[in-house]
Formats: structure tokens, C-alpha cells, sequence
């Protein structure tokens, strides 16, 4: 497995990636593992206005530790400060419209790499062009994911989250929450919206030194990349897309949650060309009872296929 991607410090506490809806006596073990003398906390700000509905998590931990609520926390500093939730929702229009040009681009690039993958010739001729038209994609991913990064470095810098007082209270607020916290547990949801509040209050530096235990789309946000996927959406065939940029947590993988649910593994070539796009990232399938883990220098078990291995 590459551990040669993604910003991870040297510091960075381990990460335990679990697979979708993990079992609630494995999640407890893997909390208990790390947490020492030490609380524990969770974030379920993915799952927006339902994000106390927690019962789940409360009760595989008999009570102990509490919801650091982001997701609430995020609407009162939009409350508190009308200015700020303008420039986000100018934000999120930047982003939303990046998106449907990266889609539409995406869609002509992936069409004309299967077909190229599909066309029977002499393979001195056809294997270069084949690599080539892979290199659009990839390249066509990566530039993405640069023109999201820079959108949100803009952004920062328009707004300065550090010097607002409803931001910088609520930050100071978690902070002191955190201080005697082990184990942060994360929960999915809405990835975006969770990337939205991990940022907004500086998560990704206070949860540094940290144990995570994560989950569906928690898995997702800790990558370099996020990488939204679903072989059969209601509206017909799809494509991964690079969603987001992810906090580089964890190096050289990017989970898929439910991805058996969610793609044609039963389709060689299809499983064969999502591995190659992502290389040398090892997409990582995570389905009920795999589970990854980082000890903040190295991977030291992964219980997860990785994509590659279906083709």
C-alpha cells in the first residue's frame, strides 16, 4: 500500500477506518483500545438536523463521552454573524457551478477512455493512446481538485474566520471540550457539509494529535481526495468524481463506503479503470467489517479489499 501521498504530519495520532455500519462491539474495542484514562468525543455534523440522533454511538459507549454538535454549532455562527453565511452561500453557488464543469468535461474524457479501452487493433498503436487517454483523466482530476483547493483558500481569506467573534468563541469552546479527549469517533452523512465544519472550526488541527475512529463517510474526508462514487445513480449511469479535497489524514488511500452496494464489481473492466485512475492511491472497499489502520506513520493492518483485487 503507497504511504507516500497526502500532507500528514509527523505527529498526527492514529486513525482507525472502519467499514459501514461497524459493529457496535468492534467500534467499542477499537475506542477502548486507544482512549487510555482518556475521554472520547463524536462528530455526526454529516448527518445536518439529525445529528442528535446519536443513540447508536451513546449506547455502544455505555453513556461515557458526548457530541461535539459541529453541525449546530455552524448554524449559530450563521445566526450570529449574517455576513459570514452570505460569503459561505457564495461560496457553496463557486463551488456547485466548478463542479458541473468538471462533470461535464469528466463525462467526455471517461466515454472516449472506454471506448478506447474497448477498440480491438494492434497493441503497439492502441496501448499508448490507451495510457494517454487515461492521462486526461487523471490530469482532468487533478486540476479539479487544485481549482477547488484554490476556492477555498480564496474564501478564507475573504472572510478570516480567526478574527470573527462567533467563530473564534466557538472554536476557544472546543477547544477546552477537547482537552482531556483521547478518541474522537466520526460518523458520515453529507460529506461536504462535514468538510464544511471540520474547516470551519479548525477541527483538522485540534484533532491532530488524536485517536480517530471513523466510519462511512467519515473514512471519506480524512483522504487527500474525496472521491464521490455510484456505478448506478437513479439518473443513470455514473462516474466518480473527485468531490472535495479531503484533510490528509491518512496517505495513499481513498475508502469507498458501502462500496458493494454502490459499485458494478461484477464489471472487470469498469473496477480495473476506477483502480488505474487513482493510482497510486489503493481505493479501499469499505463494506460491513473491513477496517484500516494508520498508526500515524505507517499502515500497520488493513482487514479491506482494495479495488484492484476485482478486476
Amino acid at each position: 500500500m503507497s504511504e507516500a501521498s497526502g500532507p500528514v504530519s509527523e505527529a498526527s495520532g492514529p486513525v482507525v477506518l472502519l467499514g459501514s455500519h461497524p459493529d457496535v462491539g468492534d467500534f467499542r474495542h477499537q475506542v477502548d483500545r486507544f482512549r487510555g484514562d482518556g475521554g472520547v468525543a463524536w462528530i455526526t455534523a454529516g448527518r445536518q438536523e439529525w445529528e442528535d440522533e446519536d443513540g447508536a454511538i451513546r449506547d455502544a459507549l455505555d453513556g461515557e463521552g458526548f457530541n461535539l454538535r459541529l453541525y449546530a454549532r455552524g448554524e449559530e455562527v450563521w445566526s450570529r454573524d449574517p455576513e459570514l453565511a452570505d460569503a459561505h452561500r457564495a461560496h457553496q453557488r463557486r463551488l456547485r457551478l466548478l463542479r458541473r464543469a468538471y462533470n461535464l468535461r469528466l463525462q467526455r474524457l471517461m466515454d472516449g477512455w472506454a471506448r478506447m479501452a474497448a477498440m480491438v487493433g494492434d497493441a503497439r498503436v492502441l496501448d499508448p493512446e490507451r495510457e494517454a487517454a487515461l492521462d486526461d483523466v487523471r490530469r482532468l482530476d487533478e486540476h479539479h481538485l487544485r481549482r477547488i483547493e484554490e476556492a477555498r483558500r480564496a474564501f478564507e481569506a475573504e472572510v478570516h474566520f480567526g478574527e470573527r467573534d462567533a467563530v473564534r468563541e466557538i472554536r476557544a469552546q472546543l477547544a477546552e471540550r477537547l482537552d482531556h479527549v483521547r478518541v474522537v469517533a466520526m460518523a458520515g452523512g453529507h460529506v461536504p457539509v462535514l468538510l464544511n465544519r471540520l474547516r470551519l472550526f479548525d477541527m483538522p488541527r485540534l484533532l491532530t494529535s488524536r485517536t480517530l475512529v471513523a466510519w462511512g463517510g467519515g473514512t471519506m474526508v480524512l483522504a487527500r481526495r474525496v472521491v464521490l462514487f455510484h456505478d448506478s445513480p437513479p439518473w443513470g449511469p455514473g462516474h466518480a468524481e473527485v468531490g472535495e479535497a479531503g484533510l490528509g489524514r491518512v496517505p495513499g488511500v481513498i475508502p469507498l463506503p458501502s462500496a458493494s452496494r454502490r459499485l458494478r464489481l461484477d464489471d472487470a473492466d469498469r473496477v480495473d479503470r476506477m483502480a488505474r485512475r487513482f493510482e497510486p492511491d489503493d481505493c479501499l472497499l469499505m463494506d460491513h467489517g473491513a477496517r484500516a489502520e494508520w498508526d500515524g506513520h505507517r499502515w500497520t493492518a488493513v482487514e479491506a479489499a482494495r479495488l484492484g483485487e476485482h478486476a
